[in-house]
């Protein structure tokens, strides 16, 4: 059975989508930005606000590192010190954590490297988040499976032989796994999401939890994912698509993420268990819009029933239109006028009828 717990909140197939407010650095660096963020995703209906943590000089190339920034989103002169201004160190961290747990949801964050991931573990984040590009990164894989906490994998960018790698060196270490379908455009093109490998992914790991992290800019494919077996959903989000940066764009603003977690929540519910039933909020409906076999026109009593004799209107209380061929040919018991109701009650052989109908 696929299941996996996070931070005491359980994901299984038949139970409702864990949603992930990717916040990424869209805090801007701002601490006081961040806890507004989570807030917010709460109340929007989230179970986990996720951050990226990055040592910069580990992870970028001198070249990378020192190479001039200048654009519209830069919050530094090179490259190196715009990633170190959205970077919150120890402190910070432990704050939002304590917050979060304050208001009543979980926060983890990506790993983009080693010493990030022992930062992270020193800190104890419920989970670990594994970034599209780090799919072939098997070293920092395996390293992050030993600290033996969930782990959501991305696999934007990746082939099928990637996945499965990163699952065979995964497995033997920590069978808390998550693997995401990922399209890592930013924003993904709809016609690049390619939903059906959730699909895929659930025959190929049939004891692994499936989910999607989306980068489209809608709410409907977390739906649709959701219905091909997703139970995890990620999503960008922002408080203002106008901000500085490249990712609030494409991210969900409290509205648009609301509206997709509510859809969530009523998919699971609204998906039934498959038996089809009468409701009792159906009854004074189809009682008013159903038909039934009323008479078309007056008919003496000893008359034999024609089709002409018989209408099929809404408002009567006669027999269901199914029955019709069990009418015709019988004669009438009494005079009936024009939209009484045809019953077996009127007609001869109505004992013989009542058992056929039963």
């Amino acid at each position: 059975m696929r299941k996996l717990t996070v931070d005491r909140k359980t994901i299984k197939d038949d139970g409702e989508c864990y949603v992930i407010a990717e916040i990424g650095h869209n805090h801007q660096g701002n601490i006081e930005t961040a806890k507004e963020m989570f807030r917010v995703a709460k109340e929007c209906g989230a179970d986990a606000v996720k951050l990226q943590k990055r040592n910069n000089r580990e992870v970028f190339t001198e070249a990378l590192y020192n190479k001039p920034y200048d654009n519209p989103n830069s919050y530094g002169a090179t490259y190196g010190e715009h990633r170190e201004f959205l970077e919150f160190g120890y402190m910070e961290y432990k704050e939002l954590m304590d917050y979060a747990a304050e208001i009543g949801i979980t926060m983890f964050a990506t790993a983009f490297d080693f010493s990030s991931a022992d930062f992270l573990a020193k800190l104890d984040v419920p989970a670990f988040k594994i970034a599209s590009g780090d799919l072939t990164n098997i070293p920092l894989i395996t390293y992050i499976a030993k600290f033996q906490k969930p782990i959501f994998l991305s696999t934007g960018g990746g082939t099928m032989e990637d996945v499965n790698r990163a699952y065979d060196a995964i497995m033997p270490i920590n069978q808390q796994l998550c693997i995401l379908q990922c399209t890592a455009g930013y924003p993904a093109d709809f016609s690049e999401l390619n939903l059906r490998v959730i699909t895929t992914f659930r025959e190929r790991f049939p004891n692994t939890v499936i989910g999607l992290s989306s980068h489209d800019n809608g709410i409907a494919m977390a739906v649709a994912a959701y219905m091909l077996g997703a139970r995890v959903i990620e999503k960008h989000f922002t408080l203002n698509h106008t901000w500085k940066g490249t990712d609030h764009a494409f991210s969900l603003e409290p509205t648009g993420f609301r509206k997709m977690v509510r859809d969530l929540r009523r998919l699971k519910v609204a998906m039934g268990d498959g038996i089809k039933r009468t409701y009792e909020s159906e009854r004074a409906p189809i009682m008013k819009m159903g038909k039934r076999l009323v008479a078309e026109r007056d008919l003496p009593a000893g008359h034999a029933i024609q089709r002409e004799d018989i209408a099929i209107k809404s408002g009567g209380k006669g027999l269901l239109p199914y029955e019709l061929d069990k009418v015709i040919g019988r004669i009438t018991r009494q005079p009936v006028k024009k939209d009484d109701d045809i019953s077996f009650d009127i007609l001869n052989g109505n004992e013989h009828l009542q058992e056929a109908a039963n």
